[in-house]
């Protein structure tokens, strides 16, 4: 079962529902340890006091904000809680936006919204409206003591939430000057055609982090006392006919299609149990010294 982040209400209007959010995605990546180079021992990051010359327990740390050098202001959690503002227990929608208009740049984390059982019926009626409508709400919510702007979207079943970057956090795109730069019809209508080829449903499920699984394909090599291969580069060139390369595109992709490849091999075939081994400790949490 998902873990809750946030419980409070949903206001829409004068309707208000309860519900409570849980994290909807969450990146998976092997991890490594930082060892000594001369021992293999893991090194530790220990909180260290170095007034008192100690190390010091999570229980004794307060939280401080440094207003002049080595001087700071102190807070509790019982202070930091008192001025926590309305929307820490409710979030107010503010209002709707049509969904093609929201800009995904401003998208940070993902969470699932789902109602508790006295809510269920007006979550389903704001869901029903906005999937009917067209339009995405944008509510406030404070979470880890942070005020987020937030965008709801109806799904299939549920809604799902994206917390937002605020404007004054989206750093600008570099100017390009495109608008010097002359493109014929023909190039485009080569362009469009390249992109139709490559044109496919949306599904995530079949795409894969090959890094990951070349560094699980070393873990259980190294494992073996096997060599690691290197991985073959493209040799990437500059592109001097744009119209001779689109063509190239096209034929390529309209030539008979070649067996897709596996993973690509690092050393030998890595042995069934290596390969349990790392699956079983990724599946625990643990993290795998390199």
């Amino acid at each position: 079962m998902a873990t809750t982040v946030w419980k409070g209400h949903l206001t829409f209007g004068l309707i208000s529902m309860p519900v409570r959010m849980s994290t909807a995605a969450r990146g998976e990546r092997i991890s490594f340890n930082q060892l000594h180079k001369e021992c293999h021992s893991r090194l530790k990051q220990p909180l260290f006091c170095p007034v008192c010359n100690r190390n010091v327990e999570r229980s004794e740390i307060v939280k401080g904000y440094e207003y002049e050098k080595d001087q700071y202001v102190l807070f509790s959690e019982e202070e930091l809680d008192k001025i926590e503002p309305p929307s820490a227990k409710v979030m107010e929608i503010l209002e709707f936006v049509k969904l093609d208009d929201m800009d995904p740049l401003y998208f940070d984390s993902s969470y699932y919204v789902a109602p508790e059982d006295a809510g269920v019926k007006a979550y389903k009626l704001l869901m029903s409206a906005m999937q009917e409508s067209g339009y995405g709400a944008i509510a406030k919510l404070t979470m880890h003591q942070r005020e987020h702007i937030v965008i709801l979207r109806p799904g299939s079943k549920e809604m799902t939430l994206h917390t937002m970057f605020y404007s004054n956090e989206i750093r600008a795109a570099e100017s390009v000057p495109t608008d010097k730069i002359e493109v014929k019809e023909q190039e485009k209508k080569l362009a469009r055609q390249l992109i139709e080829s490559l044109a496919a449903p949306f599904d995530p499920q079949k795409y894969r982090d090959e890094y990951q699984e070349n560094v699980r394909a070393m873990i259980a090599a190294k494992l073996k006392g096997q060599e690691v291969t290197e991985v073959a580069q493209p040799h990437m060139a500059p592109v001097i006919d744009l119209m001779e390369a689109l063509k190239k595109s096209l034929a390529e992709k309209q030539a008979p299609p070649v067996a897709a490849a596996g993973p690509v091999p690092v050393g030998k075939k890595p042995p069934a149990r290596a390969v349990e081994a790392i699956t079983t400790v990724q599946k625990k949490g643990k993290k795998v010294a390199g």
